[in-house]
């Protein structure tokens, strides 16, 4: 049986191994936290793997050369003939990134029409990883975990289920909230939900779970919730976390805190903007409930306590570019909306220029570097203020900085930017993730000029009506 790459993971299931060969693999949210990591798992594994992205050129660094690219979106069921031709199971690992009726309703959208298509194309197996949904949807406790893992294990083609609370990991959504809670706040103020008993999961167990699926007897098939042996909550483990990095912090519990406030407060002292920490939050409301199969008598994996788990994220985190983070999915800004339908004025472009004596190769270094830690070189406390009125909005802010303080890659977020194309020495291209009434790009271009080097910085914004063109001047 071939072994997982994930470390003190052992993956023995009764039955011989698939052909690699004749089981072609396709990954749904390969951008995202889990979806990356799966990624290099699978290919580090010899599977054929087979990508969907809404935007392949961001997608394209991030890959093996044998790992097919292939341009679509769930949200366009016919996008997905394509991306489905030949395959034969798939990782669907899409969920709504803010905890409001419409994003869930897209959610729901977006699995039905991926169901049907799967079924027409003759698909023979689905895995998908979702989280626990709270006590406001009263269903039975396996329909209601997440309305799209419903749809698709009602898609007639065989779906086997996996559903975590709280995944803990260098760079999860949980643990960096974890971590600028306790490392900020010597006194914490925690509602109900902080209190909530559940089974958090280590990163590594997750992408071991989703391995096993894949090999797993075809009769496996059902929802699972997945997590470790012990009961525990947030608050365990913010004083675990608190107790490894030798922090002492007081944590006073208040009977009631809404969660779009608590999602505000999350938003102001961490890098969890609020829609994002709301999701996470609506989830920890309730008690989670037993799966009536338990995975352990599916998949002989043995998950690793919440304690061991924070020991190997701190050993992690603080490596300079960690392997994927929570905010690199593109669907970190909520559902992105079309603009097929809308006629958008004319582009309004500004540009400057700049004689600096100095050779590209030097220019481009801190062009690189700009944003996150390093900041914004004119004006920084103005670019502060944007992102604080964003974040007001409901959108990113400035709270995902970057990856790493000097090198940068295509996909790769820049606070409420995202690059959209980078050529070393030459070219960096942002896209604007802020909300905005428009779409806008921010440009740096070098060129060779004589002894030294032209510098070129170029503002290109396309406004959407009046306020467009009123937000740009």
């Amino acid at each position: 049986m071939r072994e997982s790459p994930q470390p003190g993971v052992s993956l023995i299931l009764d039955r011989e191994i698939m052909s690699h060969q004749s089981t072609l693999v396709l990954l749904i949210g390969s951008s995202g936290y889990v979806g990356g990591r799966l990624l290099r798992a699978l290919e580090a594994a010899g599977w054929p793997v087979r990508c969907l992205a809404r935007r392949p050129e961001f997608l394209k660094p991030r890959v093996a050369k044998t790992t097919q690219i292939v341009a679509g979106d769930v949200h366009d069921p016919h996008s997905l003939q394509a991306a489905l031709e030949g395959v034969h199971t798939v990782y669907y690992l899409m969920q709504a990134a803010a905890s409001s009726e419409f994003s869930e309703q897209q959610e729901r959208w977006a699995a039905s029409g991926f169901a049907e298509a799967a079924r027409a194309a003759g698909v023979q197996r689905i895995i998908y990883l979702g989280g626990l949904a709270s006590q406001r949807q009263p269903l039975d406790p396996l329909a209601r975990i997440q309305d799209a893992g419903s749809i698709l294990r009602d898609s007639g083609v065989p779906t086997i289920g996996f559903h975590t609370s709280i995944i803990i990991g260098s760079g999860s959504l949980a643990f960096e909230m974890v971590r600028a809670l306790v490392d900020r706040l010597p006194v914490m103020v925690t509602p109900r939900w902080v209190r909530t008993q559940t089974h958090s999961i280590a990163i590594e167990d997750v992408i071991a779970y989703l391995l096993a699926a894949l090999e797993a007897p075809e009769m496996a098939v059902g929802a699972f919730e997945i997590g470790g042996q012990e009961s525990t909550s947030f608050r365990d483990i913010m004083k675990e976390y608190g107790r490894q990095k030798g922090l002492k912090r007081m944590i006073i519990p208040v009977p009631v805190l809404a969660p779009w406030l608590s999602s505000l407060w999350l938003g102001l002292v961490t890098p969890i903007y609020p829609r994002v920490s709301r999701k996470l939050i609506e989830s920890l409301r309730s008690e989670p409930q037993q799966s009536e199969t338990p995975a352990s008598e599916v998949f002989r994996i043995k998950p690793r306590g919440f304690r061991e788990a924070i020991t190997r994220a701190l050993k992690y985190e603080d490596q300079e570019l960690a392997q994927t983070r929570w905010s690199d999915a593109l669907s970190s800004k909520a559902f992105v909306p079309s603009w097929g339908g809308t006629r958008f004025g004319s582009r309004l472009i500004d540009s400057r220029m700049a004689h600096v004596p100095y050779s590209p190769a030097e220019v481009f270094r801190p062009i690189q570097r700009i944003g996150g830690e390093t900041g914004w070189y004119y004006g920084n406390w103005l670019w502060q203020l944007r992102g604080f009125i964003d974040l007001l909005q409901g959108g990113v802010g400035m709270r995902r900085g970057r990856r790493h303080p000097q090198l940068l890659a295509v996909g790769e977020t820049v606070d409420f930017w995202r690059v959209e194309a980078m050529e070393p020495d030459r070219l960096l291209r942002l896209f604007a993730e802020m909300n905005l009434p428009g779409r806008a790009w921010l440009q740096f271009e070098i060129e060779r000029d004589g002894s030294g080097s032209l510098v070129r910085q170029t503002a290109i914004f396309d406004p959407l009506g009046i306020r467009g063109l009123l937000y740009w001047y």
